[in-house]
């Protein structure tokens, strides 16, 4: 039974425009500010309100950028953080789908043992094994490069793991009936189990593609020729530059830029996304 009282309405309605509030007010910001030039920040008080110098901002970040401090125009940046996020995307979903596969339908020694060396990955995260990470990538001559990029971060246990869960909720009976037909594994694996994972594939895909658009640190750390700079890692040099103040204005345009990419993917794959998390029958 569920008390209607206005009184519990209106305070949740003020509770949730409050949490609106908390969260919107820094895009708010860094919108206001990508539309002001430099000289407005020089008092340190940060406008709450439009200026008129959005098409300016906007326009030198995507076509010259910051050119005086050695940074690329903001497109290349996007296109570097967008083949990194793909590749990761892809990679992560390609390796998890095929290992989790191969654990739940194939029967061979030590299979678990596998699996459980798989899910103990999670407690080495990049951060924590990033100093022999590096070091094999620069032997292997990968430093500044896409696949330097994308190759240390696409195995996923957690990914494994979700697919894992989700091929133990398929009936053996469609098993059954796939062997009967003489359907083999790879035909098995290509024309039914992907088709009917497809919106699982759709949610992990969101989750990692901004998980490689955001990546910061290890960008940061193998690539050192401006050509391969990344979004994140862009504004983040950006805002910390020697004997001068940092351009405010062109960094929050920067900022809003680098916010649209993962914005429409989950715009556009929003429907997928949300089945893909909630769905658990087969």
């Amino acid at each position: 039974m569920v008390e209607n009282r206005p009184f519990l309405n209106v305070l949740a309605h003020l509770v949730l425009i409050v949490g609106v509030a908390i969260v919107a007010l820094p895009v708010w910001v860094a919108l206001v500010a990508s539309t002001h030039a430099s000289n407005d920040f020089l008092g340190g008080v940060v406008p709450m309100w439009f200026g008129d110098q959005a098409w300016e901002n906007y326009s030198r970040m995507l076509n010259s950028g910051i050119s005086t401090s050695g940074m690329p125009p903001v497109g290349w940046m996007m296109l570097n953080s967008l083949i990194m996020a793909l590749g990761i995307a892809v990679g992560k979903i390609a390796i998890s789908v095929l290992s989790a596969f191969a654990i739940v339908y194939f029967r061979f020694p030590f299979r678990m043992v596998a699996f459980w060396i798989i899910f103990s990955t999670l407690m080495l995260p990049v951060e924590v094994r990033i100093v022999p990470t590096f070091q094999v990538v620069a032997d292997l001559g990968m430093l500044n490069t896409y696949p330097g990029l994308i190759v240390p971060l696409i195995a996923s246990a957690t990914a494994t793991f979700l697919f894992r869960q989700v091929f133990l909720t398929m009936p053996d009976e469609l098993t059954e009936a796939a062997r009967i037909d003489g359907a083999g594994p790879l035909k098995f694996f290509w024309d039914i189990l992907l088709p009917l994972s497809r919106t699982n594939i759709a949610a992990l895909f969101v989750i990692m593609f901004i998980y490689g658009w955001n990546q910061y640190l290890w960008p940061l750390l193998i690539t050192t020729g401006s050509d391969m700079y990344t979004i994140v890692a862009g504004i983040k040099r950006m805002s910390t530059v020697a004997d001068t103040d940092p351009q405010w204005n062109y960094i929050m345009a920067t900022a809003v830029l680098a916010m649209l990419p993962p914005l429409l993917v989950v715009i556009f794959m929003q429907r997928l996304f949300v089945k893909g998390l909630v769905e658990t029958e087969k």
